[in-house]
């Protein structure tokens, strides 16, 4: 006679998904969220658009296709950390509703965050100047300059980051979680 090993029930993680242009305040948010969580005893993993792309999807263009397949990977690890249970902060631009609605599906309880600023207000925070470049034609495929970026049409939650501070931001992410 054999003896089958149990496994553990976990129950699933979230997935909160952070959305919006670059220099809006997605990886702001998102790291001051996974800290107060840390702080709070809740398992999280925090998936940063830049660092992924770096490690995942080295080698992918700035093309539609290439922009899908990263958000695409980004979601399945996700999906694999939420299977055991942890809370997954996804910061990425994502600029495509289509695959954001797709990849969030996907998950039981995701929450989508649209971190939300005007182009002034990103042009004015980005320290390497990459809009104002972008702006004038050098740099091509520029997510909400020269490629667009579709706004979520109804996100679970709007953050305006010209209008709100960190805190309160992450105040109404917490209340929005529940924790």
């Amino acid at each position: 006679m054999t003896a089958t090993a149990e496994r553990p029930t976990v129950a699933p993680g979230r997935v909160v998904w952070f959305t919006g242009l670059s220099g809006a305040g997605k990886s702001t948010l998102a790291s001051a969220l996974y800290a107060e969580l840390q702080t709070r005893g809740v398992a999280v993993e925090l998936l940063d658009g830049d660092a992924v792309r770096e490690n995942l999807s080295k080698g992918l263009g700035f093309t539609k296709a290439d922009r899908d397949t990263n958000v695409r990977r980004i979601g399945f690890v996700a999906g694999l950390l939420a299977k055991h249970g942890v809370t997954v902060l996804v910061s990425a631009i994502s600029p495509y509703a289509d695959t954001r609605r797709e990849v969030l599906g996907a998950f039981d309880s995701a929450l989508e965050v649209f971190v939300d600023a005007p182009l002034e207000v990103v042009t004015e925070r980005d320290v390497k100047g990459l809009y104002l470049k972008a702006i004038a034609g050098e740099i091509p495929h520029f997510t909400g300059v020269s490629d667009p970026y579709e706004r979520p049409e109804s996100p679970d939650l709007h953050l305006r980051t010209d209008h709100i501070t960190v805190e309160d931001g992450v105040r109404q992410l917490l209340d929005r979680l529940g924790a």
